[in-house]
């Protein structure tokens, strides 16, 4: 499949969109609020390769340009945040959680930090998602989210 083994890979939520790392990447934090609400979240985590390190395995995502210097890839079909790059870099950020391994990328910068939140970080530990409770104690739920491994093209 591969000319030279990856050193990771990843994808969407769905799995139209699988991509492949041949570099090990430097993973970051970004609060600013274009990150924000590029994720839909209180920050971005983002892993950095050369853009050459990175291809495409399975489908193409669409892109949205941000700013008038980046642009950010997605999946067209879930809608997962996938990339984020300077159109006249030569590195690329993956999310990192869109990575199948993504524990084994700590964070080691914090970016845009004017725009953090100022909750991070208080946060106790939480209970799993699939704990029971009152919410969802009668819920059944059935996971369509592709496996945290590439699989056979369909």
């Amino acid at each position: 499949m591969y000319k030279t083994q990856p050193t990771m890979t990843g994808g969407c939520q769905c799995g139209a969109v699988r991509y492949a790392l041949f570099e090990t990447p430097e993973s970051t934090v970004c609060h600013c609020r274009m990150c924000q609400k590029a994720v839909g979240g209180p920050f971005a985590a983002l892993s950095k390769v050369k853009t050459a390190n990175l291809t495409w395995t399975r489908g193409q995502p669409a892109s949205f340009q941000s700013s008038s210097a980046a642009e950010r890839h997605f999946c067209s079909s879930c809608g997962t945040p996938l990339t984020f790059h300077y159109l006249d870099g030569d590195a690329i950020e993956v999310t990192t959680g869109s990575l199948d391994t993504p524990a084994s990328v700590p964070m080691t910068k914090n970016f845009g930090t004017e725009a953090r939140l100022s909750w991070i970080g208080l946060l106790a530990p939480g209970q799993r998602p699939d704990s029971p409770t009152a919410e969802n104690a009668t819920r059944e739920v059935v996971s369509r989210q592709h496996p945290d491994h590439d699989t056979p093209n369909d």
